[in-house]
């Protein structure tokens, strides 16, 4: 049996510490996506001089043509940006894609000790945690550590918010105090990338082999957009 035995310390760090599910936000303006994509087919039209067969409702086509020929690069002139708000680890992945843009969360100069923060971290719940944020707080509380993973999980992410706030506390920056911040900890990222790379990253990372957490967003992600610009990722 795993013994836990609470502090006065932690029991507070326990119940003003945050666990959440990892979402997204589009930033970029669907309702332009008809406007998008006539831009797409006016530069692609250049390739073959044609455009004077540009009609209101010619772009789908045209570049529902183009892409199942493979010619991809002409997608690359129209782009999507996307805040994804997910754990360390996945960040990590993410930013191995090549031909994107990335602003991310720094915990660097994130102090997460100031109020702005809420005078606390945050740590996105995988999903095979099966407990709603509430229900993990109070198993550690009630000291129910019947050798269950995902509530020794919930112990070292409240462990690693009371070392990190005593460093703090101790006069350690927060770039240096960031030092014990574990791969669960919440962090956001606006990505921005051309339709081509898109495809790449979804073909990629919403494959069956694709980290669970990563394909937990992904996958939403794709459906959303494969609703709201069908012609360029309706395919994947």
């Amino acid at each position: 049996m795993l013994a836990i035995n609470l502090t006065s310390l932690e029991r507070l760090i326990l119940r003003h510490m945050k666990f959440i599910k990892p979402y997204y936000e589009i930033r970029t303006d669907l309702t332009r996506v008809a406007e998008m994509l006539m831009s797409i087919e006016d530069a692609g039209r250049t390739c073959y001089k044609s455009e004077d067969k540009i009609t209101p409702d010619s772009a789908p086509g045209f570049i529902k043509g183009i892409i199942s020929r493979g010619h991809e690069s002409v997608i690359e002139h129209e782009y999507l940006s996307v805040r994804l708000i997910v754990d360390r680890g996945v960040s990590h992945e993410l930013v191995r894609h090549r031909l994107c843009s990335f602003s991310q969360e720094s915990t660097r100069y994130c102090n997460y000790s100031k109020d702005k923060f809420g005078n606390e971290l945050t740590f996105i719940m995988p999903e095979w945690v099966p407990y709603t944020e509430e229900q993990l707080k109070d198993l550690i509380d009630e000291h129910h550590y019947e050798d269950d993973p995902p509530i020794v999980w919930g112990m070292a992410m409240m462990q690693a918010e009371v070392y990190y706030l005593t460093l703090l506390q101790l006069g350690w920056s927060p770039q240096q105090a960031r030092s014990v911040l574990p791969n669960s900890l919440k962090t956001e990222i606006v990505m921005t990338a051309n339709f081509r790379e898109w495809r790449e990253i979804f073909r990629q990372r919403t494959a069956p082999g694709a980290h669970p957490q990563m394909r937990e967003l992904m996958v939403p992600l794709l459906a959303e957009l494969k609703e709201k610009i069908p012609i360029i990722f309706d395919d994947i």
